[in-house]
């Protein structure tokens, strides 16, 4: 009943998921009982667990806050069930049920594989790890089924016995009846972590565990770890207990069964295989694993039973990755915090940074040392010239000067300016630098961040290229704009073509002193006299509303100029952090995938169930 209502909520939806038919290497599963057809998932449900797969891969884990590493443990088991197992099954339901033999070091799980299949199949020994490599028993009509693009597709395929760890060997034989197959799987406690990895990752693509232990392991840690998932899971699990002595069958398998009922097994078969000796073939005698290979081959002859246990894992599978991925949703309220102080203290560092050197080149700063000196020696020293008229005269011979082969100073005020105005770039971006490196060193998400990035205690290398060329690109910016502006003046060419120079060393001149609000004492006169000179010399050629429009053009380009080379080298740090806007948006789309699924998984199998 449960199966016939399944099918009818299925057709019943106005859109289904379908395969190219020669994709497909049966369409219906010959099972001694009425053929099953093929049906696959609805697009709903796959539709949004591809989504819930897209979206949780694209966490944003990078930084190292409290409990990362547990969250990015539940992102990566998350990936390899979607991938490996859930959507794969999804797409191809009546894929044979696979049954993956897993359990701890040396419980027999080769030696079980190959008495079930009746030949040897797998490699069993004494060296740990036993079971190196995974294989795959199948029935050989049912290889199709098994092909890369499948179950498990990140898993390369042999025929061919190897020790490769993520090699999958694929193992046709007629001792596994149709519809069923078995995965001899690594140890979940091998000394090799690649095994140990590999395990999980095979067992999270099971139908149904195999789970095989033994009198001296049952009572052990690490399997009951990944009992305790599978009962988490809703996952389909058989227990072995497996090279037992009769003396003890009684006991132990009365603790183990007490022991799977405490932990949420108690529906779960329970087979026991005493001890006894392998054969010359190196299989254990047929009685003592006919329970077993009965049951097996009982439930690959039951299609309602099959698709059963199928569901079960599939709809345990989709409702633990559903709740799992709100724990990676929460796990990143940390990733979003932390990026949120590295991102503000590197952002607030250089915002401050860029708002100082905007005040240093208006309050007379730049003025200072060999700036000021060079200007003085340019336009005159001591007292003012008694007139503008005598002032722009002299100031004008000396450009002209340029002509006649007569030693200039503009040229050596812009040299200082270049230098002085550099050296100031340098300092401040270099406390920036500072700044930041000893901000995130504070937190454990910004020390591990600059652990693996050298040099940012410093700005970058060529931050005195860098500032360099932003000072020379200016000044060339100044001179043009004078140009531009002299060019629509009643001026001679001769004094346009040769005092440019000079007229624009005063405009920078104006532009560093336009305000002193940064000096205090004599340091105001001296900076008050340069501007009245600078500014008077420039009124006499352009007038006072070009001048002031030329001086505000000329800073606001300087410091658009600065606030790019700040970000520029900003960018070091904050190219190492998720733009926090990112991770927001990553979890919303995460917390929605999450949503959208389960509502998802209960049409397509909690509606059906309660039908039924």
């Amino acid at each position: 009943e449960y199966r016939r209502q399944r099918q009818m909520c299925i057709r019943d939806r106005s859109t289904t998921v379908s395969l190219d038919p020669a994709e497909q290497p049966q369409r219906h599963v010959e099972t001694g009982g009425a053929p099953v057809p093929s049906e696959h998932a609805s697009a709903e449900l796959l539709g949004a667990l591809s989504k819930l797969l897209t979206d949780v891969t694209a966490a944003p884990l990078a930084l190292e806050v409290p409990g990362v590493d547990e969250v990015r443990s539940t992102r990566a088991e998350m990936v390899d069930q979607l991938s490996d197992y859930v959507i794969p099954r999804l797409v191809q339901l009546e894929a044979p049920l696979l049954t993956v033999v897993g359990g701890s070091t040396g419980a027999g799980k080769s030696t079980l594989v190959n008495s079930l299949v009746g030949e040897q199949v797998t490699q069993s020994g004494v060296l740990r790890p036993t079971t190196r490599s995974p294989v795959l028993v199948h029935h050989p009509d049912d290889a199709e089924w098994f092909q890369p693009d499948r179950i498990l597709p990140e898993l390369p395929r042999t025929k061919a016995v190897t020790n490769d760890v993520y090699a999958l060997r694929l193992a046709p034989s007629t001792g596994v009846p149709r519809g069923l197959a078995i995965l001899d799987a690594p140890d979940i406690d091998s000394i090799d972590a690649a095994n140990r990895e590999l395990a999980t990752q095979l067992l999270a693509a099971a139908d149904l565990w195999l789970f095989v232990t033994s009198a001296a392991r049952y009572a052990d840690q690490v399997p009951w770890d990944y009992l305790g998932r599978a009962a988490e899971r809703s996952t389909s699990v058989a227990v072995v207990l497996d090279r037992t002595h009769a003396d003890a069958v009684v006991e132990v398998r009365g603790h183990l069964a007490r022991m799977m009922t405490s932990r949420g097994l108690s529906d779960s078969p329970l087979f026991t295989v005493p001890e006894s000796a392998v054969g010359e073939d190196g299989l254990l005698p047929r009685e003592a694993v006919e329970p077993i290979r009965g049951w097996l081959r009982d439930l690959a002859a039951d299609p309602e039973g099959r698709s059963a246990v199928v569901f079960g894992t599939l709809d345990g599978a989709v409702r633990h990755n559903v709740l799992r991925s709100h724990v990676v949703a929460d796990g990143l309220d940390e990733q979003l915090a932390a990026a949120r102080q590295l991102h503000d203290d590197a952002t607030r560092t250089y915002a401050e940074a860029v708002d100082l050197l905007r005040r240093a080149t208006a309050d007379g700063t730049v003025m200072r040392g060999e700036v000021l000196t060079r200007w003085q020696e340019f336009v005159g020293n001591g007292e003012l010239l008694r007139s503008v008229e005598e002032r722009v005269s002299r100031i004008r011979d000396r450009l002209v000067d340029q002509v006649t082969g007569k030693r200039t100073r503009s040229a050596e005020v812009s040299e200082a300016v270049e230098s002085g105005l550099q050296t100031l770039l340098v300092e401040q971006l270099e406390a920036a630098a500072e700044a930041v490196y000893r901000s995130w060193s504070s937190v454990g998400a910004g020390r591990a961040l600059i652990a693996s990035e050298r040099g940012l205690d410093r700005a970058s290398r060529d931050v005195r290229v860098k500032a360099e060329r932003l000072v020379r690109d200016w000044q060339a910016e100044v001179l043009e704009l004078v140009r531009a502006e002299g060019s629509d003046k009643r001026l001679t060419a001769k004094f346009l073509a040769f005092g440019v120079n000079g007229i624009g060393v005063a405009l920078m001149v104006l532009v560093f002193v336009s305000g002193s609000a940064g000096l205090t004492g004599a340091e105001v006169g001296v900076a008050g006299g340069t501007a009245v000179v600078a500014q008077k010399l420039l009124e006499a050629i352009f007038g006072d509303q070009a001048v002031r429009r030329l001086a505000e053009r000329a800073h606001t380009s300087l410091v658009a100029a600065v606030e790019a080379l700040a970000t520029a080298e900003s960018r070091r740090y904050l190219d190492l952090v998720s733009d926090p806007a990112l991770i927001e948006a990553s979890q919303a789309r995460l917390r929605d995938a999450a949503r959208r699924a389960e509502y998802a998984r209960h049409i397509d199998f909690l509606d059906g169930e309660t039908a039924s």
